[in-house]
């Protein structure tokens, strides 16, 4: 059995929303929300939806979640929530529900996290400095490098490059970044996904990736000789393809994962083939982690219309990350 905890993110978006389908889930692994109670009823009252809460504690046994019963571990919120309407003031508590389940993956009472939507720009008119999710649990769980990856059961796409502004990103390509990057990656599809062997597309820079050298240098001194070191380790990373090659059924068909330059070069083709379904994982943690693919939605929150399969996929992701990584700890060596 396993523990996922769950942060509903900002109280006044769909987060709330979401964390009541977790009624609707009987599962042999425990799922429980890590928030105030107090708004999750409200929510629930709103929407018409008929709930139990179970408060439990980290020190509690594990057990197994049966229909119509929402596990929660208690953070009280600074102020109510109103759906649509984002408060500063309730910023603290949605880093304390975040820090909460963190802390406890970290220190093994629990086996993954799954983070739902909030507003970064919110949180920092709090006066706290936050630039997103992935940033805060990388500082926290104390590791140098991560990796963005986006998946759905029949794409994966990781970022070399994330929230850059474009004219940054030719800077930001760099040989020991890839490295990093691929060093991540394949660990995390062999310990997360169980892929012994993993196949990496890697998309170059430039259009065509460079054109020999026409179009750009980057793939000919920077991306090339790079990913030539890594197969000489006998690894299966295959590059620089141009990226409108790269992602056509021919290649996809022949890899397990594509590694893209920057964010609107593997991120547009990944959610026009999977929006509503896909799932944001964090690999280079020492923690499972994975996230819904889309914002806090203020504009649905409270009023019983939000799609819930990226939050349903989500938990799904986590749980099978979660018992592949105890499998492989657990085999003999």
């Amino acid at each position: 059995m396993h523990r996922l905890l769950i942060t509903p993110g900002d109280p006044a978006g769909i987060g709330l929303d979401l964390a009541l389908e977790l009624a609707t889930i009987a599962s042999d692994d425990e799922l429980v929300l890590v928030c105030d109670p107090t708004l999750l009823m409200a929510r629930a009252h709103l929407l018409q939806r008929d709930i139990r809460i179970d408060e439990i504690q980290l020190s509690d046994d594990p057990s197994h979640t049966a229909l119509g019963v929402i596990k929660v571990i208690p953070v009280m919120a600074s102020s109510a929530a109103l759906p649509g309407q984002p408060d500063p003031s309730n910023s603290a508590y949605v880093i304390a529900c975040l820090d909460v389940a963190c802390d406890a993956c970290l220190a093994g009472q629990a086996d993954a996290l799954v983070t739902g939507p909030i507003n970064k720009a919110i949180i920092n008119d709090a006066g706290i400095a936050f630039s997103g999710h992935t940033e805060h649990l990388q500082r926290r769980c104390g590791v140098e490098r991560v990796v963005m990856m986006l998946a759905t059961h029949q794409l994966k796409v990781a970022l070399v490059t994330t929230h850059l502004p474009l004219r940054a990103v030719p800077d930001a390509v760099t040989p020991q970044r890839i490295d990093q990057i691929l060093t991540i990656l394949l660990q995390g599809l062999r310990q997360d996904f169980g892929l012994a062997q993993p196949r990496i597309l890697v998309a170059g820079l430039n259009p065509h990736a460079g054109e020999n050298g026409y179009l750009g240098d980057e793939e000919i001194n920077v991306i090339t000789p790079t990913l030539e070191a890594w197969r000489t380790r006998g690894e299966s990373v295959i590059g620089p393809l141009p990226a409108d090659t790269l992602f056509t059924e021919h290649w996809l068909a022949q890899c397990d994962a594509a590694l893209a330059m920057y964010h609107d070069q593997g991120l547009p083709v990944l959610k026009h083939a999977g929006f509503g379904k896909a799932v944001n994982i964090t690999l280079g943690l020492p923690i499972v982690r994975t996230s819904v693919d889309h914002g806090t939605a203020y504009d649905l929150a409270g009023k019983g219309t939000c799609h819930s399969g990226s939050f349903l996929q989500a938990i799904a992701f986590a749980r099978n990350m979660a018992k592949v990584r105890a499998n492989a700890t657990a085999s003999p060596l």
